[in-house]
């Protein structure tokens, strides 16, 4: 546990955690202790030596820097286990816009990262097991550059720029702080979408949107699509229109 007083005085009521001095991926070992958790647990560790982002990409993450998973039993489908994806950047905004007063600095972008001043001050990546059409454990990896970004080297051409907390605001948060912000963010989304259902997280999310009303590119796999970012989906598909009508987008990479 933690020794933070912010961290300590800040924890949501039936959630655990586990605070790691390093360990290789905080989502590789959320995978090792998803069958003996019983309740949502974070999994936070002060240093990654082998972090993970979408698509198997490293994830360079030092120490100062934050780090962790969050195993839940979502017991639903896939579809429905997806839109924590939603649920987790909406709770990085709101723990960085308190933590920070940054407030309209903070935009997200479509599907998973969080921008700060309009470059990319963290990332999530989800994954899942289970068994006949049901998430039975679902792992949500979150990053978050608090006092460094990755050097311009280790970012893929045409990506976002990463930034700091440190350097855009002047302001240092250690991760248990950010930790203890980021939970009682996402307890309170989670159970919104539980109880409400998507559509209050959807809304709430459009109104954070990177480039809502503009051109951008989605990358798929065997077609680049470009088009105007019109809203998401009941189901968080991005949704585009295009020179050929409308086109919802499940998953892709997007480039402003």
């Amino acid at each position: 546990m933690s020794g933070d007083p912010v961290a300590s005085s800040a924890w949501p009521a039936g959630v655990d955690r586990v605070v790691l001095e390093e360990v290789d991926s905080t989502n590789a070992e959320a995978a090792r202790r998803a069958a003996s958790v019983l309740q949502p647990t974070w999994i936070m560790a002060r240093r990654q030596t082998a972090g993970r982002g979408r698509r198997g990409r490293a994830w360079i993450s030092p120490a100062g820097n934050f780090a962790a998973t969050l195993i839940m039993r979502p017991e639903c489908g896939p579809d429905e286990a997806a839109l924590r994806s939603f649920v987790a950047a909406l709770s990085v905004a709101d723990a960085l816009e308190q933590l920070t007063e940054a407030g309209s600095a903070i935009s997200l972008k479509w599907p998973n990262d969080v921008l700060l001043n309009g470059g990319k001050v963290a990332g999530i990546l989800l994954e899942s097991a289970g068994q006949g059409g049901t998430v039975g454990h679902l792992m949500i990896g979150i990053g978050v550059n608090l006092i460094a970004a990755p050097p311009p080297e280790a970012v893929e051409p045409g990506a976002m720029a990463p930034v700091s907390v440190l350097k855009e605001t002047g302001i240092r948060i250690t991760p248990e702080s950010f930790l203890a912000a980021l939970a009682r963010s996402f307890d309170r989304h989670d159970r919104q979408l539980r109880e409400y259902g998507f559509g209050p997280i959807r809304t709430a999310w459009l109104a954070r949107a990177a480039r809502l009303g503009q051109p951008v590119t989605a990358r798929l796999p065997n077609e680049t699509v470009s088009g105007t970012f019109e809203t998401i989906s009941d189901s968080g598909a991005l949704v585009l229109a295009t020179a050929q009508g409308r086109r919802h987008i499940p998953a892709a990479d997007i480039y402003f």
